[in-house]
């Protein structure tokens, strides 16, 4: 059902039509709609591009989610951004891509080849200084010493970008979410533990959590 990259197909359809499987919890504005796009299919785990490579499009996720990262020199993975339904991802300053993008699990991605123009030049500013504030943000996050801050804070901004009062969604696992924080699967275990058993937290499944205490959370990253 879900096409390799080459085997795409343009399809001229209202963003979030036709889609296979269940909608997302926030339905995506669209990012240019007159501009050209395919709409591309992607299994879990399969790059949507590589670090090196030209970049020559932009990116935005219908459905699933995306994960951009680095081999640093020891083999170990450093993941620099996750992007979630409606993100834009895929902005080089230099026409090269400078880390590698794949698809968490199955993911629909749009894919805009055509330059901003006048008619959409505005959204393409915003979306990159959106991306902008979020690697910001993870800079912010990652410089925190204690494991615990830096799962509250990565909890909260995915409940935001999701819409959530409370419940959160986690496409990516716990290792995943590891190296996105810097921090070992052992240590992203336990600090999911203790929120649960402080009452902070409930673990419905691997990856769906319910923030029961959203102040609390928010005080740690105070």
């Amino acid at each position: 059902m879900f096409a390799q990259a080459a085997t795409a197909q343009t399809l001229n359809i209202p963003f979030g039509a036709g889609r296979h499987r269940a909608e997302p919890r926030r339905t995506p504005a669209s990012f240019s709609p007159d501009q050209p796009h395919q709409v591309v299919f992607y299994d879990a785990n399969e790059e949507i591009y590589a670090q090196g490579e030209q970049a020559s499009a932009l990116y935005q996720v219908e459905f699933g989610a995306v994960r951009l990262y680095r081999l640093l020199a020891d083999g170990r993975r450093q993941i620099s951004a996750f992007h979630i339904a409606g993100e834009v991802f895929g902005f080089e300053a230099d026409g090269q891509h400078h880390f590698f993008a794949e698809a968490v699990g199955h993911a629909g991605i749009r894919v805009f080849r055509q330059p901003a123009s006048e008619t959409n030049w505005r959204q393409t500013l915003d979306a990159a200084l959106a991306a902008l504030v979020r690697a910001q943000e993870h800079l912010l996050v990652i410089g925190r010493q204690n494991a615990a801050e830096r799962v509250a804070a990565f909890l909260l901004d995915i409940m935001e970008r999701q819409n959530s009062d409370r419940e959160v969604q986690l496409a990516m696992s716990r290792t995943d979410i590891g190296d996105y924080l810097g921090l070992t699967i052992e240590t992203v275990s336990r600090t999911f533990s203790k929120f649960k058993s402080r009452g902070l937290v409930r673990l419905a499944n691997t990856r769906t959590v319910e923030v029961i205490d959203v102040g609390a959370l928010r005080a740690m990253c105070d």
